[in-house]
C-alpha cells in the first residue's frame, strides 16, 4: 500500500539512513511496539524486504516502511535525527502523543 502524507521524514533523518543503508537494503522500517515506560515504544531497523500489508511512503530519496499495526500510531509524525550531549537517535515528533519519557523512545495516547 502505497501512502504519501502519512509520516514525514526530516533532512537530517533521511541523510543518515542514506548513509546507512546498503545496496540491498529497501528502506527504513518504522514501527510500534508494546513497552517502554509510557506504554508504547518506537522502533527502527532497515529492511531489505517489503511485506504484503506494509504502507510504503517515499520521501527526499528514503523508502520508509510501516506495517498496518504501526500506521495508526504514526499518522501525522515525523521521523527526526539527532546527534547531541544525549547520543545519536533517531527519534520521532508524534503530535498524536499525549505523553512521551524523557528520552522520546516511547510514548502513550
Amino acid at each position: 500500500m502505497n501512502s504519501t502524507s502519512t509520516l514525514a521524514i526530516s533532512d537530517s533523518a533521511a541523510r543518515r539512513v542514506g548513509t546507512l543503508m546498503s545496496e540491498s537494503d529497501v528502506g527504513l522500517r518504522v514501527y510500534v511496539e508494546g513497552g517502554g515506560c509510557s506504554g508504547f515504544q518506537y522502533g527502527f531497523q532497515l529492511e531489505t524486504e517489503q511485506q504484503d500489508d506494509d504502507f510504503v511512503i517515499e520521501q527526499k530519496g528514503i523508502t520508509m516502511l510501516i506495517d498496518s499495526l504501526s500506521i495508526q500510531y504514526l499518522m501525522g509524525a515525523e521521523v527526526d535525527y539527532l546527534d547531541d550531549l544525549m547520543g545519536a537517535r533517531f527519534l520521532i515528533n508524534n503530535p498524536n502523543a499525549t505523553t512521551t519519557c524523557g528520552c522520546g523512545s516511547s510514548f502513550s495516547i
